[in-house]
């Protein structure tokens, strides 16, 4: 699915700030999924100063020190939505919750697009588009 679909700077990032993933023993992260993360927080934050803050910061996260490794925090991993974990658990680390909750709230779906042909299909139709002499 990585390679066909989801190849983007956007889903590295939410695959390496998502715990359930994170955390998870089959987490692998790669060249191509840091590449990614830093892409992405290079362009949802532009001052370079809180891209340093948030870039140190995610040494706690990936350790899982601090609130991180609360007993809760890690028994919740699976079980909570990955940004409320973030509300949650981040708050030691504020620069990178406000950049993970972002990343992992936005909605991974098509419908909008789906929505969008449908209505071009009604438009456009090979029976209305054809001209008459």
């Amino acid at each position: 699915r990585w390679e066909s679909q989801l190849h983007q700077p956007l889903h590295a990032a939410a695959y390496y700030l998502n715990p359930q993933f994170h955390y998870s023993p089959n987490f692998h992260s790669d060249a191509e999924v840091k590449i990614g993360l830093y892409n992405c927080l290079k362009r949802m934050v532009p001052d370079v100063d809180e891209r340093v803050k948030i870039d140190m910061q995610m040494d706690a996260f990936t350790d899982a020190r601090g609130l991180f490794g609360l007993e809760s925090a890690v028994v919740t991993r699976t079980k909570k939505a990955p940004a409320l974990w973030w509300k949650s658990y981040g708050d030691e680390c504020p620069e990178l919750q406000r950049f993970a909750i972002r990343i992992l709230s936005l909605t991974c779906s098509s419908s909008g697009c789906e929505r969008n042909w449908s209505a071009f299909e009604m438009v456009h139709s090979k029976r209305r588009n054809r001209l008459h002499q």
